[in-house]
């Protein structure tokens, strides 16, 4: 009979499915692993859950893409739905996912686009916007979704309004839309692929830059709006998060744009960690403002009518004032607001 120490049953073989998981997530994402710090034990490990199935097929139509891909891609869809079913898998990644799903209530609705757009890439090399859309969707947007039911299951909440799902999905869609630039040259050097409808990566102008750089800013906001519903550990999660895609856009916005065709931009890991930092302690500080009562206003004596009692019965006397002959002097206050920064290096 095998040893399993203290584990009972199952639990063993599901710890190291967890922990599998959280390897995947430490050997390919330095960003996204310091937002998941940020979560409470259940949130990280569900995350990196999502993190490690998502990353799994990327690397099969982005790294692998042998002859047998779509074969592989198939097999790990199918693997995922049936362990949605059976809650088990001999795919330590898809066991840990299959788990996280059920508990949160993901499902076929997510994953199904999800395949879809991953098998797009071993097959579309150029995109309209049609299809430009559809792909973000499933391979970003119902990712937000994902996220989002993790964070929400782990504060015992119930489903998510269609604001908030419309924030997440436009979280996911920016964060997305951030790698396509990023990755620009890899994507149509070593790939072959040109993501953004009606732009050719080797010829990019300035005016086009400016373009995605707006509908990556429409994403943003819309994201933002939401981010007060989220529990307040994720709300610091995808703050950090989202401080890190800033600061990358802050790089991409100052590179020409014939080298990003050429060159990757990222952000260093030291300034990573003061962008996280800045992030959070702005988001506490934050939620501490909402959270502090509004305070009463003073009350105040009304004033006495001259030749009435005042309160300790003397009689009020007018007394005339000259009016002042010196001008008044404006103040001007000066508020400085640092910009937020932000990078990620989520699975496509």
């Amino acid at each position: 009979m095998a040893d399993r120490g203290e584990a009972d049953g199952l639990e063993l073989y599901d710890r190291t499915a967890a922990r599998t998981s959280r390897a995947v997530l430490g050997a390919y994402s330095t960003s996204f692993g310091l937002g998941t710090r940020l979560l409470g034990a259940r949130g990280r490990a569900d995350i990196e859950a999502v993190y490690a199935l998502v990353r799994l097929a990327d690397e099969v139509v982005d790294t692998y893409r042998g002859p047998v891909a779509a074969t592989e891609l198939d097999e790990l869809e199918e693997q995922t739905r049936r362990a949605l079913t059976t809650g088990f898998s001999t795919n330590l990644v898809v066991h840990a996912f299959a788990r996280t799903a059920r508990r949160t209530g993901i499902g076929r609705d997510e994953l199904d686009p999800f395949f879809a757009s991953m098998r797009a890439d071993l097959s579309v090399a150029e995109h309209d916007r049609a299809s430009y859309e559809r792909y973000v969707y499933g391979s970003a947007e119902v990712v937000g979704v994902m996220c989002l039911r993790v964070f929400l299951a782990a504060e015992g909440a119930g489903e998510p309004d269609a604001e908030t799902l419309a924030g997440a999905r436009a979280l996911g869609a920016a964060f997305q839309k951030i790698n396509f630039l990023r990755d620009l040259g890899a994507d149509s050097g070593d790939l072959g692929r040109a993501y953004f409808p009606g732009l050719d990566p080797r010829s990019l102008t300035a005016a086009q830059l400016a373009d995605v750089l707006d509908e990556i800013g429409t994403d943003v906001a819309r994201a933002r709006a939401a981010m007060p519903a989220l529990p307040l550990r994720a709300r610091c999660a995808v703050a950090a998060t989202l401080a890190l895609y800033d600061r990358l856009l802050v790089r991409i916005r100052r590179t020409p744009p014939a080298t990003l065709a050429r060159r990757r931009v990222r952000v260093p890991d030291p300034e990573k960690l003061l962008v996280v930092a800045r992030a959070v302690a702005a988001t506490l500080a934050e939620d501490r403002r909402r959270a502090a009562p509004t305070p009463s206003p003073s009350p105040r004596t009304a004033p006495v009518p001259p030749g009435t009692a005042g309160p300790a019965g003397a009689t009020s006397t007018p007394t005339s004032t000259p009016a002042s002959t010196t001008p008044s002097t404006p103040t001007t206050t000066t508020t400085q607001g640092a910009p937020a920064g932000a990078d990620q290096e989520a699975a496509r």
